[in-house]
């Protein structure tokens, strides 16, 4: 007689039940752990992606889901931020941002780099890496010698699983979309370009450190960045945070060093006494009792 499978087996996410207080406890773990801003507009893609782990678990309710999570932190913890979060990015996303940096903000750094200076870049957030593989292909294309200099990224994420992904470095095709122009040839050499799967240039991954962090949490790094690249990370906090955020980078920058940040994010808060406005999302870090000029920036 051929065993029938149990009735959990067919168990769907939308079966499972997702209350008020189901969402109350997801969004308050979320927020006090991660510093995570759930809206209530989240709670249908929530329902949906959390329901998928806790039928994988086979775990009865998001109740049973929330004790599983607290008593299992450190395995489930990775599971619980990929699913909440959404890595969405290409290469040379705002490419604006890149030119900038080529234009502006890199030849003085190389330059500074060239005289045995140290130069420091920051992609926090990196997701799967195509934010700081861009940085590291613009370096390299105005200082092709730049990995025998002391210039370096950090990139950081709190979700290991796509900081896996990016430290690897290879990429279908489909997601290897570029600006036309040149911008492809800094990131692949001319033999990946027609294969299934890329696999960045050596030369790049060995100017950039991948590590976990918590934005929320400690900053373990000793020194100053003197750019920093913190794109459409901060919509998952609330405005407090936010702002503590801004406050945090500006005083990781020297003075003349650039905050990036996402289309749709503005600096506010005590953090504009120390920014100024220094292009499309671009901020750049005032000296030391430069006034402040009055505007709308940072007003609400």
């Amino acid at each position: 007689m051929t065993a029938q499978p149990s009735s959990s087996a067919f168990r769907r996410s939308a079966d499972i039940a997702f209350g008020e207080s189901d969402f109350a406890r997801i969004a308050g773990f979320a927020k006090s752990e991660y510093g995570l801003h759930l809206e209530p507009s989240k709670k249908a893609m929530i329902h949906s992606r959390l329901g998928k782990r806790i039928v994988a678990l086979g775990l009865e309710d998001f109740s049973a889901y929330h004790t599983y999570l607290r008593a299992n932190l450190e395995t489930e913890s990775d599971h619980f931020i990929s699913v909440l979060t959404t890595n969405v990015t290409h290469f040379y996303r705002e490419q604006h941002h890149f030119t900038q940096l080529e234009a502006e903000v890199l030849p003085p750094l190389i330059a500074r780099a060239r005289n045995r200076g140290r130069v420091r870049l920051w992609s926090a957030g990196c997701s799967s890496g195509q934010e700081p593989y861009s940085l590291a292909g613009t370096v390299l294309n105005l200082c092709p010698e730049a990995a025998r200099l002391d210039i370096r990224i950090l990139a950081t994420d709190l979700d290991p699983f796509v900081l896996s992904r990016a430290e690897e470095g290879r990429y279908p095709a489909e997601d290897c979309k570029t600006p036309p122009g040149d911008w492809e040839a800094r990131l692949f050499d001319p033999a990946e370009r027609k294969k299934p799967i890329r696999q960045i240039r050596p030369d790049l991954k060995a100017l950039i450190t991948f590590r976990r962090l918590n934005i929320n949490g400690p900053w373990p790094m000793p020194g100053l960045f003197d750019v920093i690249m913190c794109r459409n990370m901060a919509i998952y906090f609330d405005k407090a945070t936010q702002q503590s955020l801004w406050l945090r980078f500006a005083e990781k920058l020297p003075t003349g060093g650039m905050l990036f940040i996402g289309h749709s994010e503005r600096v506010t808060g005590p953090a504009t006494d120390l920014l100024e406005t220094a292009g499309v999302t671009a901020y750049r870090k005032r000296a030391a009792g430069a006034q402040r000029i009055p505007s709308q920036e940072g007003k609400d």
